[in-house]
Protein backbone atom coordinates (compact mmCIF):
# COMPACT_ATOMS: atom_id res chain seq x y z
CA UNK A 1 0.00 0.00 0.00
CA UNK A 2 1.40 3.38 -0.96
CA UNK A 3 0.72 6.07 1.64
CA UNK A 4 2.67 8.81 -0.18
CA UNK A 5 1.09 12.26 -0.22
CA UNK A 6 -0.08 12.87 -3.82
CA UNK A 7 0.85 16.53 -3.35
CA UNK A 8 4.41 15.80 -2.23
CA UNK A 9 7.08 16.89 -4.73
CA UNK A 10 8.93 13.61 -4.11
CA UNK A 11 5.93 11.38 -4.83
CA UNK A 12 6.51 11.44 -8.60
CA UNK A 13 9.69 10.87 -10.59
CA UNK A 14 11.42 13.87 -12.08
CA UNK A 15 9.88 14.66 -15.45
CA UNK A 16 11.94 14.45 -18.60
CA UNK A 17 10.66 17.91 -19.52
CA UNK A 18 9.09 20.71 -17.56
CA UNK A 19 5.33 20.67 -17.40
CA UNK A 20 2.96 23.60 -17.24
CA UNK A 21 -0.50 24.51 -16.04
CA UNK A 22 -2.57 27.06 -17.93
CA UNK A 23 -5.58 28.23 -15.92
CA UNK A 24 -7.83 29.10 -18.82
CA UNK A 25 -10.88 31.34 -18.61
CA UNK A 26 -13.01 30.34 -21.60
CA UNK A 27 -15.49 33.21 -21.23
CA UNK A 28 -19.27 32.72 -21.26
CA UNK A 29 -19.12 29.64 -23.46
CA UNK A 30 -19.56 30.86 -27.03
CA UNK A 31 -16.46 30.39 -29.18
CA UNK A 32 -16.72 33.97 -30.46
CA UNK A 33 -16.11 35.28 -26.94
CA UNK A 34 -13.08 33.14 -26.14
CA UNK A 35 -9.76 34.98 -26.36
CA UNK A 36 -7.15 33.97 -28.89
CA UNK A 37 -4.75 33.15 -26.03
CA UNK A 38 -7.32 30.83 -24.43
CA UNK A 39 -7.80 28.93 -27.69
CA UNK A 40 -4.03 28.76 -28.17
CA UNK A 41 -3.47 27.37 -24.66
CA UNK A 42 -6.04 24.63 -25.21
CA UNK A 43 -4.58 23.83 -28.64
CA UNK A 44 -1.08 23.49 -27.14
CA UNK A 45 -2.22 21.36 -24.19
CA UNK A 46 -1.54 17.64 -23.86
CA UNK A 47 -4.21 17.36 -21.18
CA UNK A 48 -7.44 19.35 -20.71
CA UNK A 49 -9.15 19.20 -17.30
CA UNK A 50 -12.48 20.72 -16.32
CA UNK A 51 -16.02 20.45 -15.05
CA UNK A 52 -18.06 18.28 -17.43
CA UNK A 53 -20.23 21.18 -18.67
CA UNK A 54 -17.17 23.32 -19.45
CA UNK A 55 -15.53 20.44 -21.31
CA UNK A 56 -18.59 20.30 -23.58
CA UNK A 57 -18.20 24.00 -24.37
CA UNK A 58 -14.73 23.43 -25.87
CA UNK A 59 -15.41 20.00 -27.40
CA UNK A 60 -14.32 21.14 -30.86
CA UNK A 61 -10.82 21.91 -29.53
CA UNK A 62 -10.14 18.56 -27.84
CA UNK A 63 -9.28 16.18 -30.67
CA UNK A 64 -6.21 14.08 -29.84
CA UNK A 65 -5.98 15.29 -26.23
CA UNK A 66 -6.28 13.51 -22.93
CA UNK A 67 -9.46 14.86 -21.33
CA UNK A 68 -10.19 14.61 -17.61
CA UNK A 69 -13.78 15.41 -16.66
CA UNK A 70 -14.68 16.21 -13.06
CA UNK A 71 -17.97 16.84 -11.25
CA UNK A 72 -19.21 20.14 -9.79
CA UNK A 73 -17.79 19.68 -6.28
CA UNK A 74 -14.44 18.23 -7.35
CA UNK A 75 -12.47 21.47 -7.71
CA UNK A 76 -9.59 20.31 -5.50
CA UNK A 77 -9.42 17.02 -7.41
CA UNK A 78 -9.13 18.97 -10.65
CA UNK A 79 -6.22 20.98 -9.26
CA UNK A 80 -4.46 17.85 -7.94
CA UNK A 81 -4.86 16.14 -11.30
CA UNK A 82 -3.44 19.20 -13.07
CA UNK A 83 -0.36 19.21 -10.83
CA UNK A 84 0.20 15.46 -11.21
CA UNK A 85 0.03 15.68 -15.00
CA UNK A 86 2.29 18.76 -15.08
CA UNK A 87 4.88 16.90 -12.99
CA UNK A 88 4.88 14.23 -15.65
CA UNK A 89 6.00 16.90 -18.09
CA UNK A 90 2.59 17.45 -19.63
CA UNK A 91 1.14 20.78 -20.76
CA UNK A 92 -2.15 21.07 -18.90
CA UNK A 93 -5.09 23.37 -19.63
CA UNK A 94 -7.32 23.59 -16.56
CA UNK A 95 -10.43 25.37 -17.77
CA UNK A 96 -13.03 27.53 -16.04
CA UNK A 97 -16.04 29.24 -17.53
CA UNK A 98 -15.84 33.01 -17.38
CA UNK A 99 -12.56 34.04 -15.76
CA UNK A 100 -10.42 31.51 -13.88
CA UNK A 101 -9.78 34.06 -11.14
CA UNK A 102 -13.44 34.95 -10.53
CA UNK A 103 -15.06 32.07 -8.60
CA UNK A 104 -12.91 29.87 -10.84
CA UNK A 105 -10.04 27.40 -10.58
CA UNK A 106 -7.16 29.84 -10.03
CA UNK A 107 -7.62 30.06 -6.25
CA UNK A 108 -8.02 26.32 -5.53
CA UNK A 109 -5.09 25.53 -7.82
CA UNK A 110 -2.74 27.91 -6.05
CA UNK A 111 -3.84 26.46 -2.70
CA UNK A 112 -2.92 22.98 -3.92
CA UNK A 113 0.35 24.21 -5.40
CA UNK A 114 1.41 25.97 -2.21
CA UNK A 115 0.51 22.92 -0.13
CA UNK A 116 2.76 20.87 -2.42
CA UNK A 117 5.67 23.23 -1.86
CA UNK A 118 5.45 24.84 -5.29
CA UNK A 119 7.05 28.27 -5.85
CA UNK A 120 7.19 30.46 -8.97
CA UNK A 121 10.74 29.13 -9.51
CA UNK A 122 9.45 25.54 -9.76
CA UNK A 123 9.93 23.51 -12.95
CA UNK A 124 6.13 23.50 -13.32
CA UNK A 125 5.11 26.86 -14.76
CA UNK A 126 1.68 28.37 -14.14
CA UNK A 127 -0.16 30.93 -16.26
CA UNK A 128 -3.57 32.48 -15.73
CA UNK A 129 -5.36 33.31 -18.98
CA UNK A 130 -8.21 35.77 -18.32
CA UNK A 131 -11.68 35.47 -19.78
CA UNK A 132 -14.89 37.48 -19.64
CA UNK A 133 -16.65 36.72 -16.37
CA UNK A 134 -20.41 36.13 -16.13
CA UNK A 135 -20.73 39.59 -14.69
CA UNK A 136 -19.38 41.18 -17.89
CA UNK A 137 -21.02 38.86 -20.38
CA UNK A 138 -24.46 39.09 -18.75
CA UNK A 139 -24.26 42.86 -18.44
CA UNK A 140 -23.52 43.15 -22.16
CA UNK A 141 -26.79 41.38 -22.94
CA UNK A 142 -29.04 43.63 -20.86
CA UNK A 143 -27.65 47.13 -21.43
CA UNK A 144 -25.14 49.02 -19.28
CA UNK A 145 -25.89 48.14 -15.65
CA UNK A 146 -22.25 48.24 -14.46
CA UNK A 147 -21.37 51.77 -15.56
CA UNK A 148 -21.02 52.82 -11.92
CA UNK A 149 -19.56 51.09 -8.85
CA UNK A 150 -20.51 47.43 -8.53
CA UNK A 151 -19.63 44.26 -6.66
CA UNK A 152 -20.11 40.50 -6.99
CA UNK A 153 -21.37 38.20 -4.22
CA UNK A 154 -21.81 34.44 -4.41
CA UNK A 155 -24.85 33.04 -2.63
CA UNK A 156 -23.31 29.58 -2.37
CA UNK A 157 -23.00 28.67 1.31
CA UNK A 158 -21.35 25.33 0.59
CA UNK A 159 -17.95 26.71 1.69
CA UNK A 160 -18.84 30.15 3.07
CA UNK A 161 -20.93 30.56 6.27
CA UNK A 162 -24.27 32.24 5.61
CA UNK A 163 -23.70 35.03 8.19
CA UNK A 164 -20.63 36.13 6.22
CA UNK A 165 -22.66 36.18 2.99
CA UNK A 166 -25.50 38.06 4.68
CA UNK A 167 -23.09 40.71 6.01
CA UNK A 168 -21.70 41.22 2.52
CA UNK A 169 -25.20 41.55 1.08
CA UNK A 170 -26.12 44.05 3.79
CA UNK A 171 -22.99 46.12 3.15
CA UNK A 172 -23.48 46.12 -0.63
CA UNK A 173 -27.15 47.03 -0.35
CA UNK A 174 -26.50 49.81 2.16
CA UNK A 175 -23.63 51.23 0.09
CA UNK A 176 -25.83 51.34 -3.06
CA UNK A 177 -23.59 49.09 -5.15
CA UNK A 178 -24.95 47.57 -8.32
CA UNK A 179 -24.65 43.92 -7.30
CA UNK A 180 -24.13 40.74 -9.31
CA UNK A 181 -25.24 37.59 -7.53
CA UNK A 182 -23.36 34.45 -8.57
CA UNK A 183 -24.58 30.91 -7.75
CA UNK A 184 -27.98 32.35 -6.77
CA UNK A 185 -30.01 29.15 -6.56
CA UNK A 186 -29.80 25.41 -7.09
CA UNK A 187 -32.03 22.40 -6.65
CA UNK A 188 -31.16 22.21 -2.96
CA UNK A 189 -30.40 25.89 -2.26
CA UNK A 190 -33.70 27.68 -2.84
CA UNK A 191 -33.97 30.05 0.12
CA UNK A 192 -30.74 32.04 -0.23
CA UNK A 193 -32.10 34.19 -3.08
CA UNK A 194 -35.16 35.01 -0.93
CA UNK A 195 -32.91 36.10 1.93
CA UNK A 196 -30.83 38.23 -0.44
CA UNK A 197 -34.02 39.91 -1.69
CA UNK A 198 -35.10 40.56 1.90
CA UNK A 199 -31.80 42.24 2.74
CA UNK A 200 -31.80 44.42 -0.37
CA UNK A 201 -35.39 45.54 0.23
CA UNK A 202 -34.20 47.04 3.51
CA UNK A 203 -32.21 49.58 1.47
CA UNK A 204 -33.64 49.67 -2.08
CA UNK A 205 -36.97 50.51 -3.60
CA UNK A 206 -39.15 47.52 -4.56
CA UNK A 207 -39.11 48.90 -8.09
CA UNK A 208 -35.31 48.66 -8.40
CA UNK A 209 -34.51 47.09 -11.79
CA UNK A 210 -33.19 43.53 -11.77
CA UNK A 211 -31.96 41.51 -14.74
CA UNK A 212 -31.62 37.73 -14.62
CA UNK A 213 -29.51 36.12 -17.32
CA UNK A 214 -29.41 32.35 -17.65
CA UNK A 215 -26.80 30.56 -19.82
CA UNK A 216 -25.45 33.80 -21.29
CA UNK A 217 -24.26 33.45 -24.90
CA UNK A 218 -25.10 29.74 -24.89
CA UNK A 219 -27.75 27.77 -26.74
CA UNK A 220 -30.36 28.00 -23.97
CA UNK A 221 -29.81 31.67 -23.15
CA UNK A 222 -32.75 33.28 -21.33
CA UNK A 223 -33.07 36.89 -20.16
CA UNK A 224 -35.68 38.21 -17.79
CA UNK A 225 -36.14 41.81 -16.67
CA UNK A 226 -37.97 42.23 -13.39
CA UNK A 227 -37.84 44.28 -10.18
CA UNK A 228 -36.44 43.71 -6.73
CA UNK A 229 -39.96 43.10 -5.41
CA UNK A 230 -40.46 40.16 -7.81
CA UNK A 231 -36.87 38.95 -8.16
CA UNK A 232 -37.29 35.73 -6.17
CA UNK A 233 -40.28 34.67 -8.31
CA UNK A 234 -38.21 34.55 -11.49
CA UNK A 235 -36.73 31.48 -13.17
CA UNK A 236 -33.34 31.33 -11.42
CA UNK A 237 -30.84 28.46 -11.28
CA UNK A 238 -27.14 27.72 -11.00
CA UNK A 239 -26.57 28.87 -14.58
CA UNK A 240 -28.14 32.26 -13.79
CA UNK A 241 -26.50 35.55 -12.85
CA UNK A 242 -28.68 38.12 -11.10
CA UNK A 243 -27.91 41.82 -11.64
CA UNK A 244 -29.49 44.18 -9.08
CA UNK A 245 -29.41 47.87 -9.95
CA UNK A 246 -28.54 50.71 -7.59
CA UNK A 247 -30.86 53.55 -6.59
CA UNK A 248 -30.24 55.34 -9.92
CA UNK A 249 -30.47 52.37 -12.30
CA UNK A 250 -33.36 52.51 -14.76
CA UNK A 251 -34.81 50.34 -17.52
CA UNK A 252 -35.83 51.83 -20.86
CA UNK A 253 -36.69 50.11 -24.14
CA UNK A 254 -35.72 46.81 -22.53
CA UNK A 255 -32.27 48.04 -21.54
CA UNK A 256 -30.98 48.31 -17.97
CA UNK A 257 -28.75 51.36 -17.50
CA UNK A 258 -26.88 52.74 -14.48
CA UNK A 259 -25.94 56.42 -14.98
CA UNK A 260 -22.30 57.33 -14.40
CA UNK A 261 -23.28 60.69 -12.91
CA UNK A 262 -22.63 63.08 -15.79
CA UNK A 263 -26.09 64.62 -15.40
CA UNK A 264 -25.05 65.90 -11.96
CA UNK A 265 -22.33 68.00 -13.54
CA UNK A 266 -23.31 68.66 -17.15
CA UNK A 267 -26.37 69.50 -19.16
CA UNK A 268 -26.95 69.51 -22.91
CA UNK A 269 -28.16 72.51 -24.89
CA UNK A 270 -28.36 73.39 -28.55
CA UNK A 271 -24.71 74.46 -28.30
CA UNK A 272 -23.51 71.15 -26.85
CA UNK A 273 -22.38 70.27 -23.35
CA UNK A 274 -23.01 72.85 -20.64
CA UNK A 275 -21.42 72.74 -17.17
CA UNK A 276 -23.95 73.32 -14.40
CA UNK A 277 -23.64 76.46 -12.29
CA UNK A 278 -21.20 75.97 -9.45
CA UNK A 279 -19.34 73.14 -11.18
CA UNK A 280 -16.10 73.20 -13.16
CA UNK A 281 -15.21 71.02 -16.11
CA UNK A 282 -12.45 68.55 -15.28
CA UNK A 283 -12.78 69.11 -11.53
CA UNK A 284 -14.56 67.11 -8.83
CA UNK A 285 -18.20 67.86 -8.12
CA UNK A 286 -18.93 70.54 -5.57
CA UNK A 287 -20.08 67.61 -3.43
CA UNK A 288 -16.78 65.79 -4.01
CA UNK A 289 -14.26 65.36 -1.20
CA UNK A 290 -13.09 68.97 -0.98
CA UNK A 291 -16.56 70.45 -1.42
CA UNK A 292 -17.99 68.04 1.16
CA UNK A 293 -15.30 68.91 3.72
CA UNK A 294 -15.90 72.62 3.15
CA UNK A 295 -19.65 72.17 3.69
CA UNK A 296 -18.96 70.20 6.87
CA UNK A 297 -16.83 73.04 8.24
CA UNK A 298 -19.56 75.53 7.38
CA UNK A 299 -22.25 73.36 9.00
CA UNK A 300 -20.17 72.92 12.17
CA UNK A 301 -19.61 76.69 12.32
CA UNK A 302 -23.38 77.15 11.99
CA UNK A 303 -23.91 75.05 15.12
CA UNK A 304 -24.63 71.57 13.77
CA UNK A 305 -23.15 68.73 15.80
CA UNK A 306 -20.62 66.31 14.39
CA UNK A 307 -22.90 63.40 15.34
CA UNK A 308 -25.84 64.93 13.45
CA UNK A 309 -23.73 65.48 10.35
CA UNK A 310 -22.39 61.93 10.54
CA UNK A 311 -25.93 60.55 10.76
CA UNK A 312 -27.01 62.70 7.79
CA UNK A 313 -24.22 61.34 5.59
CA UNK A 314 -24.37 57.79 6.95
CA UNK A 315 -20.74 57.83 8.02
CA UNK A 316 -18.98 57.24 11.37
CA UNK A 317 -18.40 60.40 13.40
CA UNK A 318 -14.77 59.48 14.05
CA UNK A 319 -14.18 59.31 10.28
CA UNK A 320 -15.60 62.82 9.83
CA UNK A 321 -13.41 64.05 12.68
CA UNK A 322 -10.26 62.54 11.13
CA UNK A 323 -11.11 63.88 7.66
CA UNK A 324 -11.70 67.38 9.02
CA UNK A 325 -8.30 67.28 10.75
CA UNK A 326 -6.55 67.12 7.36
CA UNK A 327 -5.45 70.51 5.97
CA UNK A 328 -7.65 71.91 3.16
CA UNK A 329 -6.55 71.12 -0.40
CA UNK A 330 -5.50 74.72 -1.00
CA UNK A 331 -2.98 74.41 1.83
CA UNK A 332 -1.49 71.18 0.49
CA UNK A 333 -1.09 72.49 -3.05
CA UNK A 334 -3.48 69.90 -4.50
CA UNK A 335 -6.02 70.60 -7.25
Amino acid sequence: MNDANPLSPSSSPSPARSGSIALVGIGPGHAAHMTARAREAIAQADVVIGYVTYIKLVADLLEGKEVIRKAMTEEIDRAISALEKARQGKKVALISSGDAGVYGMAGPTYEVLFQAGWTPDDDVTVEIIPGASALNSCAALVGAPLTHDFCAISLSDLLTPWPAIARRLEAAAAADFVTALYNPKSGRRTRQIVQAQRIFLRHRSPGTPVAIVKSAWRRRQHIEHTTLAHMAEADIGMLSTVLIGNSHTFTRHGLMVTPRGYANKYGVSGEGRVTHEGEKAGRSLSSGLDGWLQSLREDLAAGHSLQALAARDGLPADYLQAALADPPAAETGQD
